[in-house]
């Protein structure tokens, strides 16, 4: 969608890759402060329950592509992990660490795939973020199914806390696709 967005103005290739790095700076920065926030409100299971990193994950690749999305995927958990690290309150924790990477790329990835479509209609943004997540939680699933013997996650633990992150998947789904859909306005009005 930036791409799109971008090819408007005619700017260098440097200068729409630092528009892009800008942009996923800020969305990893929300990765990592949103669930920080969420935790602080909530508690430890408003993490469970809101899933508050996915939310700008799914924004970013919907809005970078999948080749950024997958960068966003994979450094928002990570960057939060080391940074909350430095206070002794790792998250996510360093078990869980590899499978949201993996779980986070696939989000991004995934929704990145329709940035193109949702530049020219905003609503394919939906389809985006409902594929992004249900792709997301199947690897998630199948990882932990897969290494269960060599984790402190057995299957049926992770399938109680993807029942109970049901509700913040569905204000995602809802709340994402309009986020695109006014940032697509803003930036068409802003054209005109």
């Amino acid at each position: 969608m930036i791409d799109s967005i971008l090819a408007g103005y005619n700017l260098s290739a440097g200068k729409k890759i630092g528009v892009k790095t800008a942009i996923s700076v800020g969305i990893i920065a929300l990765a990592v402060l949103l669930p920080q926030a969420i935790h602080f409100i909530s508690g430890a299971q408003g993490g469970v329950k809101w899933l508050p990193m996915y939310l700008p994950v799914l924004l970013g690749g919907c809005v970078l592509g999948y080749k950024w999305g997958l960068g966003i995927g994979i450094l928002s958990p990570l960057v939060s992990f080391l940074i909350t690290s430095l206070t002794g309150n790792a998250m996510p924790a360093a078990a869980r660490l590899p499978f949201m990477i993996v779980e986070l790329a696939v989000f991004a990835s995934v929704s990145g795939l329709f940035s193109k479509s949702i530049a020219k209609n905003g609503w394919m943004a939906f389809p985006a973020v409902l594929l992004a997540q249900v792709s997301g939680r199947m690897v998630f699933l199948a990882l932990v199914a897969i290494f269960q013997n060599i984790t402190p996650f057995t299957f049926d633990m992770i399938w109680a806390q993807v029942k109970t992150g049901l509700l913040g998947m569905v204000v995602q789904a809802v709340f994402v696709p309009f986020i695109v859909m006014l940032f697509t306005l803003l930036i068409k009005k802003d054209r005109e």
